[in-house]
């Protein structure tokens, strides 16, 4: 049987939020993907659509590219963790 936080949400994504959020410091995308145990490419197309939904935002340093939380994200990641809490 699932896990009950799977049934009310996409666990990678919902991962991702929540990795981000523990780390404070923006993160590479190859470190996200190890961290939620998914592939690199899953990874960037989940955060391609995080990023539309203006919950995170990538910066390019050089040829890398960093992934930070918007304010709005934080606020989703922190209601994600709550919801974790309350389910588990």
């Amino acid at each position: 049987m699932k896990d009950n936080f799977d049934i009310f949400f996409r666990r990678k994504p919902a991962l991702l939020l929540v990795a981000l959020k523990r780390m404070a410091r923006a993160r590479y995308g190859s470190v996200l993907a190890k961290e939620v145990d998914c592939t690199y490419s899953h990874a960037v197309k989940i955060l391609q659509s995080l990023e539309k939904l203006g919950l995170v935002v990538f910066e390019k340093q050089g040829r890398i590219k960093l992934i930070k939380l918007t304010k709005k994200g934080q606020e989703i990641a922190d209601n994600i963790e709550n919801i974790k809490r309350l389910i588990s």
